[in-house]
C-alpha cells in the first residue's frame, strides 16, 4: 500500500511539475514587430530532410526573416551541424531557404555548420559573431520556436550572451503536444547535465 501511495504522489508530482513548465514557456517570447532593436539574430536549427528545413525550423526561418527585414542593421546568424542521415548542414540549407524564400543575402549571414545542440548552437555560434564586430553583451534575437525558448535563453546566458531576447515561432499544430512532452525531458536532462 505505501508504495502504492509513493507511485501515485510521483505521478502528482510529475504532472505538476509538466503544468508548472508547460505554464512558464506558454507566450514566452517577442514577435518581430515587438522586439527591440538588436544587434544579431541568431536562428537555432530544429532538423532537415532532403535538403530542405523541416516545418518547425521552416517557421524558425520565417520569423527570423521577418525580424531580419524590419532590422537590416542585425547581423543574421544560422546555426546547425550535419543531422543524421542528410549530408548538408543544417546552417548551409538554413541560409539557402532565406535566401531562396525571403530574397536574403547568404554573403552576409554568419553561418555555423558543426553543432548538433542547442548548447554547441550557441556556443560556437557566439565567437562567429564576435569575429563580425558583434558585442555579446549587446540585445542579441535569439530565434527558436515557441516550446524551446524558455531552454534556450537560460543556455544562452550561460554562453555569454548578455541580453539575449527570445524571439518565437509558432510550432505546428499537429506536433505541439509532442514537442512540448520531449521539451519537458530536454529542460531536465539540461539542468542534470549543468547546461545552464
Amino acid at each position: 500500500r505505501a508504495l502504492w501511495h509513493a507511485a501515485w504522489w510521483g505521478l502528482a508530482l510529475w504532472v505538476v511539475s509538466v503544468g508548472w513548465l508547460w505554464h512558464g514557456i506558454a507566450g514566452l517570447g517577442q514577435t518581430p514587430a515587438t522586439t527591440p532593436p538588436v544587434a544579431a539574430i541568431v536562428v537555432l536549427g530544429s532538423g532537415t530532410q532532403d535538403g530542405k528545413p523541416r516545418p518547425a525550423l521552416a517557421m524558425r526561418l520565417d520569423t527570423a526573416a521577418q525580424l531580419a527585414k524590419l532590422q537590416p542593421q542585425a547581423v543574421l546568424a544560422v546555426t546547425g551541424g550535419v543531422d543524421f542521415g542528410q549530408d548538408e548542414s543544417e546552417g548551409a540549407i538554413m541560409a539557402r531557404y532565406l535566401a531562396q524564400v525571403h530574397g536574403l543575402d547568404p554573403a552576409t549571414m554568419v553561418v555555423e555548420e558543426r553543432s548538433t545542440s542547442t548548447v554547441l548552437n550557441l556556443e560556437w555560434t557566439g565567437p562567429m559573431l564576435q569575429q563580425r564586430g558583434v558585442d555579446l553583451a549587446q540585445p542579441i534575437a535569439i530565434v527558436s520556436s515557441d516550446f524551446d525558448l524558455w531552454r534556450a535563453l537560460h543556455i544562452a546566458r550561460s554562453q555569454g550572451f548578455g541580453q539575449p531576447i527570445g524571439v518565437a515561432a509558432p510550432t505546428p499544430l499537429l506536433t505541439r503536444f509532442n514537442v512540448w512532452l520531449r521539451e519537458y525531458f530536454a529542460v531536465a536532462s539540461s539542468w542534470a547535465l549543468g547546461e545552464w
